[in-house]
């Protein structure tokens, strides 16, 4: 993004049946109860290839995309599905090698964290490299997204709402990233679609696979 990211309305998804992204605000209508959308999501369609890992946990290995949102949120809502397939997303940020393997049918397990660091303005984005890292929330499988190729229950989804009076774990302004990996360890390679959504309008939200992509979207 500044090239900003704008945010995404919900009822674009998707040749692969993605439903709209439910918040944790729930309404019944009539005898069904069901989840309000969330009001804007920005969307990232990646690869990820083996041995290109950002950092290596716990024997996995992880890789991250890097978030700059802007304002306090109240709740924000990450979900990931791979292979990305035949997705269609208007205004989607992609990763430089996304198009090259977009028709590849290669996929993973996945398994995301969604993590805050304490950095938090933009002036202090440069020394994301030293930056403490606090992990908010993380998943593994959900039956709310689409099913793998495999037939299994593989792709991720999670909802954390702010913790007011925890400042480290407040959505407050600031830096966070988008951790994923695969639930056993073992290579990551495949299509990915990404996906943050706020039940608020955020300007401002910038997204990128590294922080110098993210300070170069910001200028």
């Amino acid at each position: 993004m500044l090239a900003v990211i704008s945010f995404l309305a919900l009822g674009n998804v998707n040749a692969q049946k993605l439903k709209a992204f439910g918040s944790s605000i729930e309404k019944k209508i009539g005898p069904v109860v069901k989840k309000v959308p969330y009001t804007d999501v920005v969307s990232y369609l990646g690869h990820a290839a083996p041995n290109t890992e950002d950092e290596v946990k716990n024997g996995k290995k992880f890789y991250y995309i890097y978030v700059w949102i802007p304002a306090v949120a109240p709740e924000l809502g990450l979900r990931m599905m791979s292979p990305a397939g035949s997705v269609k997303i208007k205004n989607a940020i992609k990763g430089a090698s996304y198009d090259s393997n977009a028709k590849s049918k290669d996929y993973f397990d996945t398994y995301i964290t969604l993590e805050r660091s304490d950095i938090l303005t933009e002036g202090a984005i440069k020394n994301a490299a030293t930056a403490s890292w606090t992990i908010l929330a993380r998943n593994d499988d959900s039956g709310e997204m689409p099913k793998q190729p495999s037939g299994s229950s593989y792709n991720s989804l999670l909802r954390y709402e702010s913790k007011v009076g925890d400042p480290l774990k407040a959505l407050t302004r600031g830096l966070y990233r988008i951790g994923f990996t695969t639930y056993k360890r073992g290579e990551v390679n495949g299509t990915f679609l990404a996906q943050i959504g706020s039940p608020i309008k955020l300007p401002g939200v910038v997204m990128a696979k590294t922080v110098d992509e993210l300070l170069a979207q910001m200028k």
